[in-house]
């Protein structure tokens, strides 16, 4: 009913390599007749059930014509995907999320590939100037929400932040102006979070990433980790438990041997914390110089595989086949 965000959807979509499979979409409802319904093998529809749809919530024509809609491609043969990738399982368990309606569904979180999928997008095209030969700063720390897990690891990293660039949106505090992205005034601003500036990153030493999650059940990676990759910068990460394991996984690499990245295999989350924070000390002792030139083949392998369109097509394919799966078990 174009109330969604479909076309980045079915780009997403584009970018599988599946093979034997191909996908014919259309975001336009009225379309359908269109097509030989039954000439395909599998029918989806998807719905985009993201929080920003709440500016209809309430509208009665709406829902009525939503639960029409749906009823006729049920009939049709059609299995639902309720589509909400910019969010993890977890926000999406404790988020108010629009059209609500009771169907059989299967849902459609960001796990690992959507960030790297609209982040790939989004830079390939861009030359950016990265340059590592002098830093003024130990850390660019940028929060965003105030999540409670961010406001923890706050409390006990501040100390080591005094010549680091920090936000802090709970606590007012902002880049100084010079660091802002040249077309925003506040960062990270609302929309632009996706964005990159090189002279944060050429200027500090390394990045300390607070994700959006700390959850131990699912690894949940966002823009956050991808700006750092595509800047070829050394981070730490403070996220899901395993979170770097799941990094190597899908083909990245990690910097265990330059630093102490044990944080990853802690499952308490308060222990994680101080673990992190041992880190950055340790780090503020280190020759940050040595560190990237030590790593500068690993940095160099993290931005190619960023851009490798066939590593990205691997992990959409494994989205596609759960939902590939769901359908053939109707």
């Amino acid at each position: 009913m174009k109330t969604g965000n479909h076309r980045d959807l079915e780009s997403f979509v584009n970018h599988h390599n599946l093979e034997n499979q191909i996908f014919d979409m259309t975001g336009e409802y009225y379309t359908l007749h269109e097509y030989d319904l039954e000439s395909y093998d599998r029918r989806f529809a998807i719905i985009d059930t993201r929080s920003v749809n709440f500016r209809i919530h309430g509208n009665k024509e709406f829902d009525l014509e939503l639960r029409r809609r749906c009823d006729l491609l049920h009939s049709q043969g059609f299995v639902f995907i309720k589509a909400t990738p910019w969010e993890s399982i977890h926000n999406i368990r404790h988020s108010a999320l629009y059209p609500e309606i009771e169907i059989e569904h299967i849902k459609w979180s960001a796990g690992v590939s959507w960030f790297w999928f609209y982040m790939y997008h989004k830079h390939k095209d861009k030359q950016y100037q990265f340059n590592h030969a002098n830093k003024k700063f130990d850390f660019l720390y940028l929060n965003k929400l105030p999540r409670e897990h961010r406001k923890k690891l706050y409390e006990k990293v501040k100390s080591l932040m005094s010549n680091s660039l920090c936000t802090n949106w709970h606590l007012d505090l902002k880049l100084p102006s010079e660091y802002e992205l040249p077309w925003v005034k506040i960062y990270p601003d609302r929309g632009m979070d996706q964005d990159l500036y090189e002279k944060p990153y050429n200027d500090t030493k390394y990045s300390l990433i607070s994700e959006t999650n700390d959850t131990n059940d699912e690894v949940f990676m966002t823009e956050k980790i991808w700006k750092a990759i595509i800047a070829q910068h050394v981070f730490v990460v403070h996220g899901n438990y395993l979170y770097l394991q799941k990094l190597r996984e899908i083909g990245f690499k990690t910097f265990s041997s330059y630093l102490d990245e044990s944080y990853d295999l802690e499952k308490d989350k308060i222990k994680r914390i101080e673990k992190i924070v041992n880190t950055c000390r340790d780090l503020l002792s280190k020759k940050w110089h040595d560190i990237y030139l030590q790593t500068q083949a690993l940095r160099q392998h993290n931005h190619d595989t960023f851009f490798n369109k066939e590593k990205l097509s691997l992990e959409i394919n494994k989205t596609l086949n759960l939902f590939l799966e769901f359908a053939d078990s109707r």
